[in-house]
């Protein structure tokens, strides 16, 4: 019968070895695979196309598929821990992540890397299918906010990072050394994993088949449905600019790798900027009030790109500077309004909530690259565009009262 639930008790289990502090830095750094595992290696991208002397299109699957197989992943690994707990799903997945990373360092042509980058996303999607959940799993109201809003302004650093890092790399090794730098990652992921006290406070005792068809029954909720998908568009916007920044910085612009690293990162501190700017905003108004605002500035943010953004990479990083700050901090409040919508299926709710933020990111992916000549246009014109429909769809789910409101100031555990 439907829920199988095996109910321990509520309280969050110590970590012994971990600590608060480390757990959180577990939790940032498993978020932040996604980041990581696409930006470190975003200035190498027109390098790596020249080195297999394949297209721009056939070098940006490695990215878009990346996208497509982690969505797919976390949709599998999500369930699983539900039923297995975050720790053997966490710990299996880092193990995949480990040795396609090795094998995207050493493969001989652009097939065998975009295979092995498949491989590497369906590992590191465990890391992200779990890492939102065990927030849920540890912390309830305003504490589960704040946490998640700390954890974001951590995982977002990696933008800022790994770009530079990647940049400087470069002259020292070829995109093979970045590789392993992401494998290394994945090992410092995988001794933390190791050190992790399983966080799961409920566990679901169907079969395998009945643990992943939960994703459908989190989808029936009308509350939880209806606002991952306003939330889930912001990543078309925040995606489409990953993707096509070393294009317009290096091709666009002209700018060296390192230089664009430098303008890649005035975006990056926004990135860092936003749930922290939530946090303080949060104190003096509503949930609400924050997010019609950053919707609003993400369609003005999108018509300056427009008007002004193809005039120099310094003037293209300011103008888009507004709309990445207000994308990244309306991110923490949507997060934890759509784990509220779901008291269990915690597994299945984070995976469907990264999923949907990646299958759109992919989206945006494609609709950026469909004027090669005119990037910078196009990619304001998909922030205004966002910007609308997510402030439309959010007044909308008020005027229905699809979601189950959560009032704004919540006592923490």
């Amino acid at each position: 019968m439907d829920p199988i639930i095996a109910e321990v008790p509520k309280s969050s289990p110590r970590q012994k070895y971990l600590g608060d502090r480390g757990l959180i830095a577990l939790i940032a750094l498993l978020s932040a695979f996604v980041p990581l595992s696409t930006d470190l290696y975003l200035p190498a991208l027109p390098g790596m196309g020249n080195y297999f002397g394949v297209s721009v299109d056939l070098t940006n699957l490695t990215l878009i598929l990346f996208f497509v197989f982690f969505s797919l992943g976390m949709l599998f690994w999500g369930p699983l821990s539900d039923k297995y707990g975050r720790r053997p799903v966490l710990l299996t997945g880092l193990v995949l992540y480990i040795a396609a990373s090795v094998a995207c360092a050493v493969s001989w042509d652009i097939w065998h890397l975009i295979f092995f980058r498949i491989l590497q996303a369906v590992g590191g999607s465990a890391a992200s299918a779990v890492a939102t959940a065990m927030v849920k799993d540890l912390y309830e109201g305003r504490k589960q906010e704040s946490v998640l809003a700390v954890v974001q302004s951590m995982v977002v650093i990696s933008p800022a990072v790994a770009p530079v890092l990647g940049a400087f790399m470069l002259p020292y090794t070829s995109w093979r050394g970045l590789f392993v730098v992401l494998g290394f990652i994945g090992i410092v992921s995988l001794a933390g994993g190791l050190l992790l006290t399983e966080t799961i406070p409920s566990r679901y005792t169907g079969t395998m088949t009945q643990s992943v068809r939960r994703l459908g029954i989190v989808l029936k909720n009308p509350g939880f449905t209806s606002l991952l998908i306003v939330f889930s568009l912001v990543s078309v916007a925040s995606l489409a600019f990953i993707a096509d920044s070393s294009y317009i910085y290096e091709d666009g612009f002209g700018l060296s790798e390192q230089w664009f690293s430098f303008y890649f990162a005035i975006n990056a501190i926004a990135m860092i900027a936003g749930p922290l700017l939530y946090l303080r905003l949060s104190r003096s108004f509503s949930r609400r009030t924050i997010i019609v605002s950053c919707f609003t500035v993400m369609i003005l943010g999108g018509a300056l790109i427009c008007l002004a953004g193809g005039m120099g990479p310094l003037v293209f990083a300011l103008a888009l500077f507004p709309a990445t700050l207000m994308g990244s901090c309306v991110r923490s409040p949507g997060a934890f309004l759509m784990l509220e919508q779901q008291r269990e299926d915690t597994g299945s709710a984070s995976a469907l909530i990264n999923c949907f933020g990646l299958v759109f990111g992919s989206a945006g992916i494609l609709i950026a690259s469909l004027d090669a000549h005119n990037l910078v246009f196009i990619l304001g014109a998909i922030y205004a565009t966002v910007g609308f429909v997510c402030l439309s769809g959010w007044l909308l789910i008020g005027r229905l009262k699809l979601a189950k409101e959560v009032p704004d100031n919540i006592l923490t555990r």
